[in-house]
């Protein structure tokens, strides 16, 4: 038998104070039925936080890598968009153990393990993924805005909007949990059906799809697609997505003395994963593939040519030469407008919209429980608004004013870069806190589980090191590649850190409340 500590739950704000009313104040009641082992009642009670995670998977950030594979490297490389996509189905699946068997979410637990330096550390660097995150749903929604508006808002104008949508959008978790929850289900709803459109409209090929997503290889594949491939690793899986998911577990009402309880909510919240991100899958295939089969290999003549014949005010996006086209989300819904009629760019923008709009959501939410478990200070929903916003919003309103819309999405290749180099900084607390049986008691990762996420973290911080590599080697200034070396030694120095500090004894756990209770407490509630 192991430990059993007294149970006292992460202290929470006063609901009674609407600004700090946060997700976890309410909670869902779990129906009790006779089920032996599935109900779609208790589904669909657990159903929630499972598609608001999955939203990560739609941001604008995931639709621009997905057209660039397309246009870059045609279907061939959906295999990696498939392998990402059960990466992180594995990773979420752990995040959602934590929060169900510990009752607190992960920034809770770095801030109970780790001294004070190294977590400030860690929650800068998360901080920078949400913020890079924010960065992108800007741009996605100005974008958005200006393709919906025929070009009468401005770039820079669809920025400013972003900053009044966002606090009407704060106003939704005012009418309760399952309303919020069910508004994110009709905006990933509305990127369905519009991405969706797009698939039928193009109508790609179904054998080189299946091909693509189910032979792992690239023929022909050079350096830009390889750089495509990693960048579809980093745009899939988000570092704070995981923060997020293992706190948004916390709105079930789980009877954490119950161990048979607990296993019960781990496979609810699995199965839901599983759904919400194979629709999030489906949704990314759908846009791979209309770039797949549409505009692989397109020369920008013969874009230019197609928007001149159909009168489309955007021709001179294209330079009048054979190179192959260079596209982007902005670029994306004019050359659909050209090739398929203004129908398709519009409801392309709908699409980019309700991307950038839902994830304005999650990244407010992301951002506050990082903050509160991190430092452990409170702020309101609106204050976390103000201060990531006015971060995200000051370099994208620069570019937007002073560069063009090229300037402005390619922002998002870079920010795709950023998210990458964050991973490890969740990827390795997550893989560290599941296998301790300290934390986990009976619910810790087997062997096989660290394993593979040994190896997932030495994939990534390899990729990583790729992408430094080749993002400094093409500034060409050798100032650059000494600055590189130390960030890179620095990076890699913190990560061995975290590895390290994971094995040592937990002694800050003496004083975590644990929800779940020795084996002895459970003799006769379950079989053997």
């Amino acid at each position: 038998f192991f430990e059993v500590h007294t149970m006292t739950p992460p202290e929470s704000p006063d609901p009674l104070d609407q600004s700090y009313q946060t997700y976890l104040d309410e909670k869902v009641p779990i129906p009790d039925d006779n089920s032996a082992w599935f109900s779609f009642r208790k589904l669909w009670a657990f159903t929630g936080p499972g598609f608001l995670m999955s939203i990560a998977y739609l941001d604008p950030g995931n639709i621009e890598s997905d057209l660039q594979s397309g246009a870059v490297a045609g279907f061939k490389l959906l295999w990696v968009l498939l392998s990402a996509t059960i990466i992180g189905l594995l990773l979420q699946r752990l995040a959602a153990r934590l929060g169900v068997v510990t009752g607190m979410h992960l920034a809770e637990i770095c801030h109970k393990q780790y001294p004070k330096f190294p977590r400030i550390i860690l929650w800068l660097m998360v901080e920078l993924a949400i913020i890079g995150s924010d960065m992108q749903e800007v741009i996605g929604s100005a974008i958005a805005f200006n393709l919906l508006s025929a070009g009468r808002i401005p770039l820079w104008a669809g920025v400013l909007i972003t900053i009044v949508d966002t606090f009407v959008f704060l106003f939704m978790d005012k009418y309760g949990l399952r309303r919020l929850e069910a508004f994110f289900g009709f905006l990933i709803t509305v990127m369905a059906f519009t991405f969706g459109y797009e698939y039928v409209t193009v109508r790609p090929d179904q054998g080189a799809l299946l091909k693509g997503m189910f032979v792992p290889y690239c023929q022909g594949c050079g350096p830009p697609q390889l750089e495509q491939a990693v960048g579809i690793v980093g745009a899939v899986i988000m570092p704070h997505n995981i923060y997020l998911h293992s706190a948004l577990v916390k709105s079930r009402d789980v009877n954490r003395a119950n161990r048979n309880a607990v296993k019960e909510a781990n496979r609810y919240f699995f199965i839901e994963t599983c759904i919400a991100l194979f629709i999030s899958f489906l949704i990314n295939v759908f846009v791979v593939a209309v770039f797949a089969e549409a505009f692989y290999k397109k020369t920008n003549n013969e874009v230019r040519d197609m928007c001149s014949n159909n009168s489309s005010p955007h021709s001179s996006l294209f330079p009048a030469n054979n190179e192959t086209m260079d596209v982007n989300i902005y670029k994306g819904g004019v050359v659909l407008g050209c090739f398929f009629g203004p129908a398709a760019l519009y409801i392309w923008a709908i699409g980019i919209l309700a991307a950038g709009q839902s994830s304005t959501m999650t990244g407010t939410y992301s951002g506050q429980f990082v903050m509160e478990g991190f430092l452990n200070l409170t702020w309101s929903r609106f204050a976390r608004v103000i201060f990531t916003r006015s971060i995200a919003i000051t370099p994208t309103l620069l570019v937007a004013v002073f560069q063009d819309v090229d300037h402005l999405t390619g922002m998002n290749d870079f920010l795709n870069v950023l998210q990458s180099m964050q991973l490890p900084f969740a990827l390795i607390p997550i893989l560290t806190f599941t296998s301790m049986r300290s934390v986990m008691h009976d619910f810790a990762n087997a062997l096989g589980w660290k394993i593979a996420g040994g190896v997932i973290v030495l994939i990534v911080c390899a990729i990583n090191m790729y992408f430094v590599v080749v993002y400094v080697s093409s500034l060409h200034y050798v100032s650059l590649y000494v600055l590189a070396a130390f960030i890179s030694f620095a990076y890699l120095s913190f990560v061995i850190y975290l590895v390290s500090a994971g094995k040592r004894p937990v002694l800050k756990f003496s004083n975590f409340k644990l929800y779940v209770v020795s084996r002895k407490m459970f003799a006769g509630c379950y079989p053997g």
